[in-house]
């Protein structure tokens, strides 16, 4: 079956951000992969446990360590006592807080470069039409976390709105 034109236009939309994306937050960082992830995560849930952050990055827990060293390397991140002694709770330092600031106005940069072509009504209407998708793309917290891992979490609450995946919250 052949894909129809909305399809196609779509993933031709989605590669461009995501090539987009990919430049951005890896320039600002210097770093590839989920480091960038890892930090605007953390930013947001500060003391989160490696295996908790393996899960929103979608990679493995040793994958997840050796991310969480090279932060620690770079003085972005610190590892303090969990809740237990089994965790240990990633938090950020200032410089992890600041680079992660920085990854997400960069990543807005670089997405703002595919509306520029729209006039105000069409950028509304395209708003409305993402949040409706958004919405689809989580039922359960753990993956609307991975689908925001790169997310400036106040962005959607600074336009008078709400996250479209905060239905589950629990």
């Amino acid at each position: 079956m052949a894909a129809d034109r909305l399809s196609q236009l779509l993933g031709v939309v989605a590669l461009a951000a995501m090539d987009r994306v990919r430049g951005a937050v890896e320039g600002s960082l210097g770093r590839g992969g989920g480091h960038a992830a890892a930090l605007v995560h953390l930013d947001a849930h500060p003391g989160e446990p490696v295996g908790r952050l393996a899960r929103v990055l979608g990679v493995s827990q040793p994958a997840a360590v050796k991310i969480a060293d090279a932060l620690a390397a770079d003085g972005l991140l610190l590892r303090r006592p969990g809740p237990d002694r089994r965790t240990t709770s990633l938090q950020l330092t200032s410089a992890g807080t600041r680079a992660a600031r920085r990854v997400l106005l960069e990543r807005a940069a670089a997405l703002d470069e595919l509306s520029t072509a729209l006039d105000d009504a069409e950028r509304r209407d395209l708003e409305r039409l993402l949040d409706r998708l958004v919405s689809t793309l989580a039922d359960d917290r753990p993956t609307a976390l991975r689908c925001c891992r790169l997310c400036d979490r106040d962005a959607c609450y600074r336009a008078g709105s709400a996250c479209p995946l905060d239905h589950t919250v629990a």
